[in-house]
């Protein structure tokens, strides 16, 4: 039935514009997200533990729809760590890795739980694994209480993936708009490769929180 109503909602138009932002992922249906998320929450407030355990993995859309659902369920979290931890193992993208990161919200209501529960992610071998250990970090813990440790985390990621590395220096860049001064200390000592270091530099020169002037600062910094 999913598979069914998904397909009666597929735009061509979208299909093609998803596929071009994501090279090299198959089976993309061309669902817009807002009628994913419409979806996901008529699912969240019924049977969702049949629909997740039956759930199809055949399309792009059917897989995102997963994660939103999981971010839509009220439920303790014991319940849902489970079903977490089976997702994560699914994701192949970074736009399902980060679409499932924004909608998780249990840090606002578990806050240690969930930090005790991403860090040992930091390590793992896994691509996006690691992308959804650091992109949950950095919507959800940059703040006074985490900031020094993530820095630390962040630096000891050595991962070879293209998109641990993009996430890392997302992540840096987070932390220097909001705390711009031990970030800045830790640029200038930091084990990051030349590719995370020099990418974290320029989304850093991309924010609007950040004046011209520091941004010349920075342009400076890049490694060669």
């Amino acid at each position: 039935m999913i598979r069914e109503k998904l397909s009666s909602l597929i735009d061509p138009k979208y299909q093609a514009f998803t596929s071009n932002l994501l090279p090299g992922v198959p089976n993309v249906m061309g669902v817009r997200l807002p009628l994913l998320r419409k979806i996901a929450k008529d699912l969240a407030k019924g049977d969702w533990q049949s629909y997740l355990i039956d759930a199809s993995d055949d399309s792009f859309e059917e897989i995102m729809l997963q994660g939103m659902t999981i971010g839509y369920i009220s439920a303790e979290l014991k319940e849902l760590l489970p079903y977490i931890t089976q997702f994560v193992t699914k994701i192949d993208n970074w736009s399902v890795c980060d679409s499932f990161c924004s909608g998780l919200k249990l840090p606002k209501r578990y806050p240690k739980e969930m930090w005790d529960y991403l860090l040992p992610f930091l390590s793992d071998s896994r691509e996006y694994s690691i992308r959804f250990a650091v992109v949950m970090l950095l919507f959800y813990y940059i703040d006074e209480e985490h900031i020094d440790s993530i820095l630390s985390m962040l630096d000891q990621i050595k991962h070879p993936g293209y998109y641990v590395k993009m996430s890392v220096a997302w992540a840096i860049s987070i932390c220097y708009v909001n705390y711009p001064d031990r970030t800045m200390i830790y640029l200038k000592d930091n084990t990051l490769d030349n590719d995370t270091y020099n990418k974290a530099l320029q989304k850093i020169t991309e924010s609007l929180k950040v004046d011209p002037d520091t941004k010349q600062i920075i342009r400076k910094m890049k490694r060669r």
